[in-house]
């Protein structure tokens, strides 16, 4: 029985898909997988997550891998980050996200587009960040984030920083909500705010940074890292880019 099924009090999370959430789709949750959907599972094997980035990868023909994998990355990562930090910031519940329970709806291009879940997940007593985030975080990020890094060549850390630019972006939007709960966006800051988790470095510490560049006044935010994907020729930078105004022709040429 889903651990929710006695409390039909609360919203639901399809509920919180609304104002700054609107544009987003929320994720299937319990019944039957859809048609087509695939385990997230799957991705545990390296060979199986290579086939699947193929179908995006057909997009870019002779692109750079380390990009490609980047941006898809960067779908998957949106995808699974808003429904997961909606759940916690403003139904205080744990969504079952680990790749073990997680089934993914790809679109036309490859990218993931909508999450099956089994069900709307336990209220959390926790407050401890890794302990409240570990579903996300220790069992399904680390170990699909091996696997990227180890199919594309790309560093681990270009991925942890696309999942921390989207943890960090929709923290600070679901922190204006009116319903947000205050100690589980105070668990979501520390996560955000903490060099290190349990002993160990923490790899989503400050994955966007505030800065004023010399000779403005203007307040700029940079991701800590570049997501890669000025090495596709269909793109530049992004706004936020910490190598905005750097020679990247130069770049690519020493790629």
């Amino acid at each position: 029985m889903p651990p929710l099924a006695l409390n039909r009090t609360l919203p639901s999370l399809a509920d919180c898909y609304q104002g700054a959430l609107v544009l987003f789709t929320p994720p299937l949750i319990g019944g039957t997988p859809p048609v087509g959907a695939i385990k997230a599972s799957r991705w545990r094997n390296t060979a199986l997550l290579e086939q699947d980035l193929e179908r995006y990868a057909a997009r870019y023909p002779g692109g750079d891998k380390r990009a490609i994998t980047s941006l898809w990355s960067k779908w998957h990562f949106s995808a699974l980050t808003v429904p997961t930090l909606a759940s916690h910031l403003l139904l205080n519940r744990d969504l079952p996200v680990e790749l073990d329970d997680a089934h993914v709806i790809l679109n036309d291009e490859g990218c993931t587009a909508q999450l099956w879940l089994p069900h709307e997940g336990a209220l959390m007593d926790a407050q401890d960040s890794s302990e409240r985030f570990a579903k996300l975080i220790t069992q399904h990020w680390a170990p699909l984030i091996e696997r990227l890094s180890a199919i594309s060549g790309a560093a681990p850390r270009v991925f942890w920083s696309n999942a921390g630019g989207y943890l960090d972006y929709y923290v600070k939007v679901l922190a204006e909500h009116p319903e947000v709960n205050q100690a589980a966006l105070s668990a979501a800051r520390a996560l955000l705010e903490s060099r290190h988790i349990d002993g160990q470095r923490n790899p989503l510490f400050e994955p966007v940074r505030t800065y004023t560049p010399k000779g403005s006044d203007e307040v700029k935010q940079v991701r800590k890292l570049c997501c890669l994907r000025y090495l596709l020729d269909e793109f530049s930078v992004c706004s936020n880019c910490p190598l905005e105004g750097c020679d990247r022709v130069a770049r690519k040429r020493a790629t």
